[in-house]
């Protein structure tokens, strides 16, 4: 029998005892490997955006980048309390002080349940991870770490710019201090196979991670990808692809792991391949298909 997946909103309704809405902040960051203290350009699938092309406006205040983001949201959700997800970049690479004045805003605000920072396994000083495991005594907090795959070799063809062994320290470090950690994973990054993609879950699941977020690649406009997908260097996944593959990857994930995504957004303004991806509603009814079909429901 095929296993039910821990759904994110599931999760959270156990947890809260309500449904939550995320609202995408920008804290005007940038990344390691952009700004040449380990290397340039950024990952090569990342927009300028910082994949945070749906956050607020990184020159506003938090509190202004809160209120802004709910009104964006009030058409989706009725709710009166939000997560606040800091997405864009790389959200614990600035000195602590500073961390702590943006974090400490979103923590204090009434409408915000909790806190999710998405960030690089190798931007965790100790000073760092303390002053999250201080908020997470206020609020609870998610760390959400860009690992997208185990295998050095794409690691490097991807220009991630840090060794496998700096996710282990992350996560043993976060989990020591009882914060909520989740991973990111790609599906269908260049060169990798359908095995190496389970390794990478198996991989996440063994390491103690509390969720996992399951991504398909995009290629986006004025990425590097773009210029290797309009070579013919890879091609992407098509639907009936990646549904095969996210469901194998379902299956190794047990249900104490909380699964915060199937898929993933990209603005359609910068969306190259795969075009079938920008009907996210058809995605999701076809994975969830496939899934209830597989659950014998």
């Amino acid at each position: 029998m095929f296993p039910v997946y821990y759904s994110f909103n599931e999760y959270v309704l156990e947890r809260f005892g309500e449904k939550l809405y995320k609202l995408s902040l920008n804290a005007g960051f940038t990344c390691p490997n952009r700004d040449g203290t380990k290397g340039k350009g950024g990952c090569i699938f990342c927009s300028t955006g910082g994949s945070g092309d749906f956050s607020e406006a990184p020159c506003e205040d938090i509190d202004v980048q809160i209120e802004n983001a709910k009104k964006q949201v009030r058409s989706k959700f009725s709710g009166e309390h939000f997560i606040a997800y800091f997405q864009a970049f790389t959200n614990t690479y600035a000195p602590v002080e500073r961390l702590r004045e943006i974090f400490c805003k979103a923590v204090n605000n009434p409408c915000i349940a909790a806190v999710s920072v998405a960030t690089r396994p190798d931007c965790l000083p100790e000073e760092v991870i303390a002053l999250l495991s201080e908020l997470n005594r206020i609020k609870p907090v998610f760390v959400e770490l860009g690992l997208q795959t185990i295998h050095e070799n794409t690691a490097q063809l991807i220009n991630r710019c840090y060794p496998l062994s700096d996710y282990d320290r992350a996560v043993r470090l976060l989990k020591q201090e009882g914060i909520n950690t989740v991973v990111h994973l790609i599906l269908g990054l260049p060169g990798e196979t359908v095995e190496m993609v389970l390794q990478s879950v198996r991989y996440v699941v063994a390491s103690g991670a509390d969720g996992i977020k399951l991504q398909l690649l995009h290629v986006l406009k004025g990425t590097k990808l773009e210029q290797m997908y309009r070579n013919g260097e890879f091609e992407v996944l098509s639907l009936e692809e990646y549904t095969d593959l996210l469901v194998k990857c379902v299956e190794l994930i047990p249900n104490n792991i909380v699964i915060h995504r199937l898929t993933g957004d990209a603005p359609k303004k910068l969306l190259t391949a795969p075009l079938w991806s920008a009907d996210k509603k058809h995605v999701l009814n076809t994975v969830n298909a496939r899934l209830r079909s597989l659950d014998g429901r």
